[in-house]
């Protein structure tokens, strides 16, 4: 399983951000995710989802803002899972309470920690290496990504943005697009292999 807790940055000068977030994310990965996204005490959001390529895309939305510590904990969790995340319990909650953690005092603001630690440091820094490349990308950057990753064709999005078709591929090509998108299959993977080292430990039950 993948834990995502996320801590919002400077909350004491800054409006609540968790409830709202908790509202999107459930808005968009309700069908995805293992449990409803939930706030913990505070500041504090989790998520709980069972598949590499959910837990890749609440990431990058978390850590797109710039307002959020977030830390990714692969594990167990303790089954039967309970009706609320903030209740579930496992390796898995507790590697992400280390992620994010550390995540607060990194760079890009993500760690990730795993109950098993064989691989975990090389997810972590190809999760950075994309966490990166996001970092850099300009708003009309972002405008063509949204629709790109849609499901627009490149030629289409040029059309809604009223660029031509020559300045859509050199905005793309700026901000990366193709790389991210064709990163996320193999990144999926590496993290689906980081969650598999985990059986060996045994599926925890309650």
């Amino acid at each position: 399983m993948f834990i995502i807790t996320a801590d919002q940055i400077d909350s004491r000068h800054r409006d609540d951000l968790a409830g709202p977030a908790v509202t999107a994310l459930n808005t968009r990965y309700g069908e995805r995710i293992a449990l409803p996204v939930d706030r913990n005490a505070g500041d504090e959001i989790q998520a709980l989802a069972a598949d590499p390529m959910t837990a890749l895309a609440i990431i990058a939305d978390l850590t797109r803002t710039g307002t959020w510590s977030v830390g990714c904990g692969v594990g167990h969790v303790r089954t039967p899972l309970p009706a609320h995340t903030r209740e579930a319990s496992g390796a898995g909650f507790i590697a992400a309470r280390a992620a994010v953690d550390r995540a607060k005092g990194a760079q890009l603001h993500f760690a990730l920690e795993s109950e098993s630690p064989r691989n975990a440091p090389a997810a972590e820094a190809l999760i950075e290496l994309l966490l990166l490349i996001r970092s850099r990308r300009t708003p009309e950057g972002w405008e063509l990504f949204d629709l790109v990753a849609s499901g627009l064709t490149q030629t289409a999005a040029a059309q809604v943005l009223g660029i031509s078709p020559q300045a859509a591929s050199q905005r793309a090509r700026t901000a990366a697009i193709r790389t991210e998108l064709a990163a996320l299959p193999a990144l999926a993977s590496v993290l689906s292999r980081l969650d598999a080292d985990t059986d060996e430990n045994g599926q925890e039950e309650g």
